[in-house]
C-alpha cells in the first residue's frame, strides 16, 4: 500500500512566496548596489583603488639658462658656453606605509651608510619612517653616484624581505650649476633651494634670475607609479611631459668678464678701497660686454651672503643701484651741452655761447649764488676747450654754463642734460632695482623743504656735483660721444629662445636686429661729437689728469672723476667714489669702458700722488682692462708707436697725438706764463 504525501498547505505557500520575494529583493538590491558602484560611482571607486596601488610623482622641468656671447670675436665660430644651467639631481623619498616597523632601522642605517649624516641629521631622517603617510622626503640634491649606491643596497634588501621596490624611490630634479663659479655673480644671482611644493618653482634671489623669472620658469610634468614588489620606479607611465624654461643669450662674453673681474680686483686691493665695478659697453648697440664687481658674490653659496648684512651689500649690482656724484667725468658732457647751446643760438640769430679754441679767462673763481669760490687744482689765467679738459678745470666749465644759463635759461640747460644724455632717467637695463639718479629741477623741493635748484646749482652741475648718476648712466652718456651722437639703450640680452618638444627653438625676444639700433635717436651732431672726442684724447697724454689710462699701442680718450659721497646726509670729501670713463680705440671705437673705485684710501702717496683721485686709482684699471680686452678681441693696434719711451716700438715722431700735445702745451704756456 503506497503512502500518500502530505499536501502543501496554504501557510507553506505563503512562506515560500515570502522567501522568494526576499531573495528577489535581496538580489535586486545587490544589483542596484553593484550598478551604483560600477556605473554611477565607478570613477570614484576606481580612483580610490588606484590610490591603493598607484601614486603620482612630478616630472621636473629644466629652468632656462644664461648663455655667453661667443659671437663677439668676428670670424670665430659661435660655440654655446653657459654661465649657468640646470644639472640633474635626485631627492630620496620613502613610502612609510609599505615598510613594516621591523625593517625601518635597518633601511635608515643602510641609507646613512651612503649619505653619511651626523647624529642630529640621522635622527631627523629616521623620524620620517614613522609617519603613516604615503610620501616622505628623506634627503635632497643627491648626485647620480649616491643614487646608484643606495639602489645597489636597496634592491637586494627589498627583494629578500618582500618589500615593494618603490617603497624607497627617487624623484628627479634640477639644480643650478655655475661652471665659472663666482663669475658674473651679482648680475646672474640664483634661486633658493627650497621650491614650492605644488608648482616646484623656486624663488629668485635677485639679478637676471628675478628680472626674467617668467621666461626662465618651466612647467612640471607628471608620472604615475605602481606599488608592487615587482614594479620598478622607471617603469612609471608619463602622464604629461615637462615644459622647460627659455634660455637667455646674454650680450656678456665670459672671457671679457673674467678680464674685467681680475683687473678690477687688483685695482681695488691696490687702492685699499671698499670695492669697485666696471662696465664694458658696445657704443653702437648698447650691448653690455662685461659688468664686473668686487668684492664678488658666489651664487651657489647665497646662504652665506644673505645671512650677513655686510655681505648682502655685495649681492647688489652697484653699477646701476649706486648713484653718486660723478665729479669731473661730467666735464666732457658739459662742453657738449655748450656746443649744443651754440647751435641753439645760431637758430635764434644770436651770438655763440663760446668759441672752443678761444682764450677764456679762468682766474676769477667767484660765481653768483655760491658762498665759496670754485677752485682748480692749479691756477690758470686762460684756457680753451681742449686745455680745460686736459687740465680738468672747474672754473672753465662753470663759466660755460654761466653763459648758457644767462642766454638760454636754467630749464634749457637741465632739459639738455636729460634729453641728450639721460640724466635723471633709468637706462632701462634688464636688472631690478635700477636707480634713476638725481638731476635737480628748478622749482622742485627736497623732502626737507629746500629747493633742489638754486642760483648756484648750474655751476656745480657743470663739474659733476649736486647731481647723482650711476656708472651705467655715465657709460651710456659717453657712448653718445663714441658712436657719433646717438643715445643708445643698454641691454644685457641678445635673444631669448624657448626649446620646443620637437627639439626646435622658438625665438621669443631678438635684440640683434639692426631695426633696434635704427630706433636710437641722434641727440648730438657729428661735428660736435668730433670736437668733444678730440678734447678727451688729451686727458691720457703728457700733462693730462689720466696718463695712467694710456693703453699702449692704441688710441684712447676719456676723463677722470672724483665725487664726494654722502655720509649721513652730508658730503664727505674723504669718502669718495673715483672713476674713469673712456673710449677705445678712438679711431674706430670698439667699446666704452667705465671704471668706478668705491672709497679708495684717502691720502697722498709719494710717487703716486693723491691716491684716492680717479687718475691714480681708476685710470690704471681702465688701462689694464682695455689693453687685455682689445688684444683678446683681436683689434689691431691703431697707435703702433704709442708705447713707453723705454719700449723699442716707441717713436716720438710717429706716436699718436704727440704733435697735438706739443702744440697745446705751447699755447698754454703762452697764455699762462708771465710775459709768455
Amino acid at each position: 500500500m503506497v503512502q500518500e504525501k502530505d499536501p502543501i498547505t496554504s501557510f507553506d505557500r505563503r512562506r515560500l512566496l515570502l522567501l522568494s520575494l526576499a531573495i528577489v529583493v535581496f538580489f535586486s538590491l545587490l544589483i542596484a548596489r553593484f550598478y551604483q558602484i560600477q556605473i554611477i560611482d565607478g570613477a570614484q571607486w576606481e580612483k580610490e583603488g588606484d590610490k591603493q596601488h598607484y601614486f603620482i610623482v612630478k616630472e621636473p622641468f629644466m629652468r632656462g639658462g644664461f648663455i655667453s656671447n661667443t659671437s663677439i670675436k668676428k670670424g670665430h665660430p659661435e660655440v654655446p658656453q653657459n654661465f649657468v644651467f640646470d644639472v640633474p639631481k635626485f631627492h630620496l623619498y620613502i613610502d612609510p606605509v609599505s615598510i613594516s616597523e621591523e625593517h625601518r632601522d635597518s633601511i635608515a642605517k643602510m641609507i646613512n651608510s651612503v649619505i653619511d649624516l651626523n647624529s642630529t641629521e640621522y635622527q631627523k631622517l629616521r623620524k620620517q619612517f614613522d609617519y603613516q603617510t604615503r610620501r616622505r622626503k628623506l634627503s635632497m640634491w643627491l648626485d647620480y653616484d649616491s643614487q646608484e649606491a643606495i639602489l645597489k643596497l636597496w634592491f637586494p634588501y627589498a627583494r629578500k624581505n618582500k618589500i615593494p621596490r618603490n617603497a624607497l624611490f627617487f624623484v628627479s630634479d634640477y639644480k643650478r650649476s655655475y661652471p665659472f663659479g663666482k663669475l658674473l655673480g651679482q648680475v646672474l644671482h640664483t634661486i633658493q633651494d627650497i621650491k614650492d611644493e605644488t608648482t616646484t618653482q623656486a624663488s629668485p634671489t635677485g639679478g637676471l634670475e628675478l628680472y626674467f623669472n617668467n621666461y626662465l620658469q618651466g612647467k612640471q610634468g607628471k608620472r604615475r607609479l605602481m606599488r608592487s614588489p615587482r614594479n620598478a620606479l622607471e617603469t612609471g607611465e608619463i602622464i604629461s611631459l615637462p615644459q622647460h624654461g627659455a634660455n637667455i643669450h646674454l650680450t656678456i662674453n665670459h672671457c671679457l668678464q673674467a678680464i674685467a673681474e681680475e683687473e678690477l680686483e687688483k685695482g681695488v686691493k691696490k687702492s685699499k678701497a671698499k670695492g669697485g665695478w666696471a662696465i664694458i659697453m658696445d657704443p653702437y648697440t648698447g650691448e653690455i660686454l662685461a659688468l664686473a664687481q668686487y668684492p664678488f658674490f658666489a651664487p651657489a653659496d647665497y646662504h652665506h651672503y644673505f645671512n650677513d648684512p655686510i655681505l648682502t651689500e655685495n649681492t647688489k649690482v652697484k653699477a646701476i643701484t649706486e648713484a653718486n656724484e660723478p665729479g669731473s667725468i661730467m666735464k666732457p658732457l658739459t662742453i657738449a651741452i655748450a656746443l649744443m647751446a651754440n647751435e641753439e643760438q645760431a637758430k635764434r640769430n644770436a651770438k655763440p655761447i663760446f668759441d672752443p679754441q678761444a682764450m677764456l679767462p679762468t682766474s676769477n673763481p667767484n660765481f653768483p649764488g655760491r658762498r665759496k669760490p670754485l677752485k682748480d687744482t692749479h691756477f690758470h689765467n686762460f684756457l680753451n676747450m681742449d686745455m680745460a679738459i686736459w687740465k680738468s678745470s672747474n672754473i672753465y666749465m662753470a663759466r660755460l654754463v654761466e653763459k648758457i644759463v644767462n642766454e638760454l635759461g636754467s630749464n634749457w640747460y637741465r632739459n639738455a642734460l636729460q634729453s641728450t644724455f639721460g640724466f635723471g632717467l633709468k637706462t632701462g637695463i634688464e636688472l631690478p632695482a635700477e636707480s634713476a639718479g638725481l638731476l635737480p629741477k628748478p622749482g622742485k623741493k627736497h623732502p626737507n623743504g629746500a629747493l633742489e635748484w638754486s642760483k648756484g646749482t648750474p655751476y656745480t652741475l657743470a663739474i659733476g656735483h649736486n647731481v647723482q648718476s650711476t656708472t651705467m648712466q655715465m657709460a651710456r652718456a659717453y657712448a653718445v660721444i663714441a658712436n657719433g651722437g646717438f643715445l643708445i639703450e643698454p641691454t644685457l640680452v641678445r635673444k631669448i629662445v624657448q626649446p620646443q618638444p620637437d627639439g626646435s627653438q622658438k625665438v621669443l625676444v631678438d635684440n640683434t636686429s639692426q631695426e633696434r639700433v635704427k630706433k636710437f635717436p641722434q641727440v648730438l651732431s657729428k661735428k660736435h661729437v668730433e670736437l668733444v672726442a678730440r678734447a678727451i684724447k688729451f686727458t691720457t697724454k703728457t700733462g693730462g689728469t689720466a696718463s695712467k689710462a694710456n693703453i699702449w699701442g692704441y688710441t684712447e680718450g676719456g676723463k677722470t672723476g672724483t665725487g664726494d659721497k654722502a655720509i649721513n646726509g652730508v658730503y664727505d670729501p674723504k669718502h669718495v667714489c673715483s672713476s674713469f670713463v673712456g673710449i677705445a680705440p678712438m679711431s674706430k671705437p670698439v667699446f666704452v669702458l667705465a671704471v668706478a673705485i668705491d672709497e679708495p684710501l684717502y691720502g697722498y702717496v709719494p710717487g703716486v700722488g693723491r691716491q684716492h683721485m680717479g687718475g691714480a686709482c681708476a685710470a690704471p684699471v681702465f688701462r689694464e682692462i682695455g689693453q687685455r680686452s682689445l688684444e683678446y678681441l683681436g683689434i689691431p693696434p691703431d697707435d703702433p708707436h704709442g708705447y713707453p719711451s723705454s719700449d723699442p716700438r716707441y717713436d716720438a715722431e710717429k706716436a699718436d697725438w704727440v704733435p697735438e700735445i706739443k702744440q697745446l702745451q705751447k699755447i698754454y704756456e703762452k697764455w699762462n706764463t708771465p710775459h709768455g
